[in-house]
């Protein structure tokens, strides 16, 4: 592992020893449903609405059977609701048509649901099937460009790689949490806590702002 990479994930241990996902769900269905009304949306704000959702739609089966007018209104108080009604549904009927039910355990099958790109596929991957993989959210973004782990004009896609060459495999999921946790209760978009952070000597934002 990137030694700089190494020791800043073991000081945002320190920091958050438990960091985990904060999406609520009990199994892959939710697990699913909850990442994709994330994208553009706060963790809090999905958790507000996902227990009537599944409540009404306790199940893959339930979901993709639905109309989608139907669906809107659990979701209404989350950004892009109408678009994202539309890929909850589409996506369970996909699920039921071509995948028996189950939410599938591969990349390249979940990039095939509707509304799942690739930072969820990463996350439901890394979250439910245990398997290694990072997803780059805004937070994982920001984190990685201020430390220097990538470039500012990275995309997500070149972050992504950079960190899996970085860190060792099996660490792949944890660093994901830890960044995560990281970048959105310490080095947030706006108002980051600069003047308490113990990564000051290696944070290339700091540097600037100084």
């Amino acid at each position: 592992m990137n030694e700089k990479v190494a020791y800043a994930l073991s000081v945002m241990e320190s920091m958050f020893p438990h960091a985990k996902a904060e999406l609520s769900h009990s199994n892959a269905y939710e697990l699913t449903c909850a990442v994709l009304l994330s994208a553009q949306a706060t963790d809090v704000s999905v958790n507000k609405v996902t227990p009537a959702l599944f409540k009404a739609y306790p199940d893959v089966y339930a979901l993709a059977n639905a109309q989608v007018s139907d669906v809107e209104p659990y979701i209404k108080t989350i950004g892009l609701y109408k678009n994202k009604a539309k890929a909850l549904v589409q996506m369970a009927r996909k699920v039921v048509n071509e995948y028996q039910g189950e939410i599938p355990s591969t990349k390249k099958a979940l990039l095939t649901l509707d509304g799942v790109g690739v930072k969820t596929a990463n996350v439901i991957l890394s979250v439910w099937f245990n398997q290694p993989a990072i997803a780059v959210d805004t937070h994982v973004d920001r984190v990685s460009k201020r430390l220097g782990f990538a470039k500012t004009l990275d995309s997500v896609y070149d972050v992504e790689r950079k960190l899996k060459r970085k860190i060792k495999r099996e660490d792949w999921s944890k660093a994901h949490h830890l960044m995560i946790f990281f970048g959105r209760y310490h080095c947030k978009a706006i108002n980051p806590q600069c003047e308490s952070c113990p990564l000051q000597s290696q944070c290339l934002y700091y540097q600037r702002k100084k």
